[in-house]
Parts: structure tokens; sequence; C-alpha cells
């Protein structure tokens, strides 16, 4: 949506559907974003707006003063995770969100109990961009992670190398040899993590991600939950704790 000083907006169907569940009124104030971060103006940090009609079903608003703030971490994180099943993928995405994740890439391994394609898998990834709006609405964020198309593990590894050209590549992984996530990762530039499903990835996949560049990490001495796991490092990560 572009947003500029003194326009009169319609908001979008689920930004409007908050606004009438706050039971907000004309005249309330409230701030916009648009989750862009792209680097355009106004693409990364919030305008004030006043709401100017609230209608059965809509809302517009007058969009006032843009401020330049920024909630970013320090460091662009990106998930590619082996995809839980059931809704523990909702509570990863959304959590992801809020923790600072740059973007999240759902695979499909050997040991995947959730295997999508095609339209089924198109609802779940508008589904999955829904859910990481809905947390950064509720936590303050104003840049919304990229979620992307649901792909293999095999053809997501031919082209690793894309997703932070020039930062760290770590596997969570439980084979001997494998170093605190500490002890790998350094400075402030990007990191792309790589975490299994329930069941972790198999022996010849975590040999095909070193291959490609990726460095066997460990989170301690618990195994953690495939849902759990990417969020631990993430939190690590972004809240300083293996800077």
């Amino acid at each position: 949506m572009a947003l500029v000083p003194g326009a009169t907006v319609l908001l979008p169907p689920a930004a409007a559907r908050h606004v009438q569940v706050l039971r907000l009124q004309p005249g309330d104030t409230l701030s916009l974003f648009n989750g862009l971060g792209d680097g355009r103006p106004g693409s990364e940090g919030e305008f004030e707006a006043t709401v100017a009609r609230m209608g059965r079903s809509d809302v517009e608003v007058v969009v006032g003063a843009y401020t330049a703030t920024a909630r970013e971490a320090g460091r662009a994180i990106h998930l590619a995770v082996g995809m839980p099943a059931n809704e523990r993928m909702d509570w990863l995405v959304e959590k992801a969100a809020e923790l600072g994740a740059a973007s999240i890439q759902p695979l499909m391994s050997e040991r995947s109990v959730l295997r999508i394609k095609g339209e089924r898998a198109d609802k779940k990834i508008s589904h999955w961009r829904g859910v990481a709006v809905a947390a950064c609405e509720q936590c303050g964020r104003n840049r919304v992670p990229l979620i992307h198309e649901v792909a293999s593990l095999a053809d997501w590894l031919k082209d690793a190398g894309d997703t932070a050209p020039g930062g760290s590549r770590v596997l969570l992984s439980l084979r001997e040899g494998s170093r605190p996530l500490a002890d790998t990762v350094s400075g402030s530039g990007p990191v792309t993590f790589l975490s299994g499903p329930e069941g972790g990835l198999s022996p010849a996949e975590e040999a095909a991600a070193i291959a490609g560049g990726f460095a066997a990490v460990t989170l301690g001495s618990r195994v953690l939950r495939a849902e759990t796991a990417p969020l631990a490092c993430l939190s690590l990560l972004t809240l300083g704790g293996a800077a």
C-alpha cells in the first residue's frame, strides 16, 4: 500500500478488522506501516493516521506524518526450516516474525511429515504470510519477513548461496564434531540457519548441506523440537547471545 501524508486510504481487510476489534472511532489515531523495508521513502518506519470513517466492513483513514523508526535486528537472519506438522509451523512463523527473522524458507526433506504442493502449498504460504503480518502488527515491528514458496531441500541447496551472499551458513546438527553456535558465527553479517523437521535431516542431507558450505553447529546438550530449534538460534543471534 502506498502511504503518503495527507492521503485518504482504505485499510486492507485484515487491518480494518483489527481496527474494528479495537473499537476505534472516527478521530482516533493509529500507526500504519507498509512492511516492505526496501529502501524507498516510507518503506521502513511508521505513519501516524487518523480514522476518518468506520464502515461495516471497511475503514478509511487519513495518513499523517511519517517517522523513520527502525526496529530491525542488527543482522539479517534467514531461516530455512523443515516444516513441522500441524499448527506448529504457524507458531514458528509467528514467533520468528516477532524475534526479527529477515526471511523464512519452508522446506520439504526426507523425514518431513508435512508435504504440500500446488494449490495447497499456495494456500499455506498465503496463510503464513498473514500470520507474519499479524505478528508484526502485534509487536510493533514495521518490516514483515519474507515467506518464500515451499521448496524441496535438494532444490533449495542448489541456490542456497543466494539467500545471504557473503554471510554465514550454519546447519543445526547432532553429528559428532558440531561446534557451538557462538563459536561459529561472529560479526554482524547475515546468517542462513538450516534446520530439519521432526527427526532432523538425514545423514545424506546433512552431508549435502556441509558440501554446500554449511557449518554444523549445536545449540547444546538438549534435543529441541523442530519448531523450537530455529527460534532458539534466532534469539541467540538477534538478542546478542552469540554475537
